[in-house]
């Protein structure tokens, strides 16, 4: 990001699960200057990103989890973490929305959005703290319910 954009971190993660990479790259400018808010930023991305006739189940279909620009800030009910993918129901393009502190701790990392690209081999959790990234087993975590699963993590990563 050339130019100074206020409420953007400035970088994306690019997460990609086969080959347990992760890439760290420059928010382009244009993108945040026209596509404001993670509702248009993530479809943004998934436009460019999923190729057109992929198979939505398969490796190569992509999901973006994206973060408004006041994601973070003491700005009410912008802590809302927007993903987007190629719907496996419809074959069209599909989004939903979470609440919780995770869109927060993404945009402290410094982090606008992340691009979730191929399989793990295994259940695996991407850990993420300010510059590292892990990818770790989450095999024990399998099979749980929310609530049990979230605190198991929690318990495990703080």
């Amino acid at each position: 990001m050339t130019k100074k954009l206020y409420g953007y971190a400035g970088r994306i993660l690019r997460v990609d699960l086969t080959r347990k990479t992760a890439a760290k790259v420059e928010t382009p400018y244009e993108l945040a200057r026209d596509f404001i808010g993670a509702r248009g930023f993530g479809a943004k991305i998934l436009w460019d990103e999923a190729k057109p006739g992929v198979d939505p189940l398969s490796p190569e279909n992509k999901m973006i989890l994206s973060f408004s620009p006041l994601t973070g800030t003491s700005a009410q009910s912008f802590h809302r973490i927007f993903a987007m993918f190629k719907s496996p129901l419809t074959g069209g393009y599909f989004r939903s929305t979470g609440g919780g502190f995770f869109a927060a701790e993404v945009k402290f990392a410094g982090y606008d959005a992340i691009i979730v690209e191929g399989r793990a081999e295994k259940p695996t959790y991407i850990w993420v703290c300010d510059d590292d990234v892990e990818f770790r087993d989450a095999t024990h975590v399998w099979g749980a319910k929310v609530d049990g699963a979230v605190d198991m993590l929690r318990d495990e990563t703080d």
